[in-house]
């Protein structure tokens, strides 16, 4: 099944696992603009997962990353042992502009409410807003599918989202765990 309830056809899925936890996270505010690394057995794990659910479900050894570190390990694994891989910048997280890397009480609590009180068209710290998520995430389109990919959380989630983009933070559901995978259309 998909995020809304659908049942999908391997054929017609996105298998979308989310990234290992990338190396200095814990705090910061981590989008599309920090490159954090990922440890070389957390990358190989989520590949050797991958790996095996290609084999198990027959589908192609072919994944699509986002540029990142965190998603592109992951990839450099599977291509090792001969699978092809794409890296893809529309499959990037949000983008924080200027929040990119700081920690959460260096941003400020003022900054995150403006944030807050107008979710759908914010742009944080001049970055991307939502809305702009949204379209880039469901604009991408596989050249074929089923269609593999290594994510980002938010990425995932605005591609699962259907309807416009919600009006409070709230109603926002939270990220998949780091290595979790979805079946998304």
């Amino acid at each position: 099944m998909d995020e809304s309830g659908q049942n999908l056809a391997p054929a017609e899925a996105l298998w979308v696992w989310r990234h290992p936890r990338p190396e200095g996270a814990a705090g910061r505010c981590v989008g599309a603009g920090s490159d954090l690394p990922v440890h070389w057995r957390r990358a190989k794990r989520l590949a050797r997962r991958i790996q095996a659910q290609a084999r198990r479900e027959r589908l192609p050894h072919c994944i699509h990353t986002s540029p990142l570190a965190r998603c592109r390990a992951v990839g450099r694994w599977l291509r090792r042992w001969g699978w092809q891989h794409r890296v893809d910048a529309a499959l990037l997280e949000l983008d924080f502009g200027r929040w990119e890397g700081k920690t959460w009480p260096l941003i400020g609590q003022t900054e995150v409410d403006a944030w807050c009180a107008d979710f759908a068209q914010h742009a944080p710290g001049g970055g991307e807003s939502l809305t702009q998520l949204l379209a880039r995430a469901r604009a991408w389109q596989p050249a074929q599918r089923p269609t593999l990919l290594v994510g980002h959380g938010g990425w995932m989630l605005a591609r699962a989202w259907a309807g416009p983009a919600p009006r409070e933070a709230a109603a926002w559901p939270a990220a998949p765990r780091y290595g979790e995978l979805r079946r998304l259309a």
